[in-house]
């Protein structure tokens, strides 16, 4: 499926909208660590992530383009020794919301993560990949994929999440677990090939972003926990 956003962003607003950037050091976390981070700080229920290549151990290259509701976006790229982060827009009222919002919290975050067990930095990372994973299936539903790949995508985040104590012990985390399986039994019987019906889609996004809201809450509250 046409994935016109990304399409628009490689097109146009990569080379024509104004820009904000930071670069951040990796030490003293690790790669993927700090993408994540990263990731989960610029996300919101309101945001979209419109594209997604990882490389083995978050490597270099390694990168995120998440669009806003606020029509911004925001390219988030491991580099060999840095993470680089670029926000897009096209008017100043969104002109310092990297350096001003984002990266003052990032950076808290950054230290509050390194002085964390290493359990629970564990349990956060894989928290974050349950995060990504509703992100990616909230992005093909929007792009009308088919019900094969959407399938997938909610047995992916419902397995990603199973494994996690700080996420199936948390309050709420059964009706999580009651919604993605209602959602991946309706996927698994309609044709595997054909797009996933167009009257379904609002409930599913409904359900989802409700999910994510739940997620993001969760995860940060631990990230901003002062040991």
């Amino acid at each position: 499926m046409e994935n016109r956003l990304l399409n628009q962003f490689e097109s146009v607003i990569s080379r024509e909208w104004l820009t904000e950037e930071i670069n951040e050091p990796f030490e003293p976390l690790t790669h993927r660590e700090l993408f994540d981070l990263t990731y989960h700080t610029a996300n919101n229920v309101g945001t979209r992530c419109v594209f997604m290549k990882l490389y083995q151990d978050f490597k270099k290259g390694s990168r995120a383009i998440l669009y806003s509701k606020n029509k911004t976006f925001l390219s988030i790229e491991n580099l060999d020794d840095q993470l680089n982060a670029v926000c897009y827009y096209n008017d100043d009222e969104h002109a310092n919301r990297l350096t001003n919002t984002i990266f003052p919290l990032l950076q808290e975050r950054k230290t509050r993560f390194n002085n964390k067990e290493k359990e629970i930095k564990t349990q956060l990372l894989k928290s974050i990949l349950v995060e990504r994973k509703i992100d990616e299936c909230a992005n093909l539903v929007m792009l009308k994929d088919i019900n094969r790949k959407i399938y997938f995508a909610i047995g992916d985040a419902r397995e990603s999440a199973a494994v996690v104590p700080l996420f199936m012990e948390a309050e709420g985390s059964r009706l999580v677990q009651l919604a993605l399986n209602k959602w991946m039994a309706t996927a698994q019987n309609l044709p595997p090939e054909e797009s996933f019906p167009e009257e379904r889609v609002p409930g599913l996004l409904k359900n989802l972003m409700q999910i994510k809201r739940w997620v993001l809450n969760l995860i940060s509250s631990y990230l901003d926990k002062e040991e």
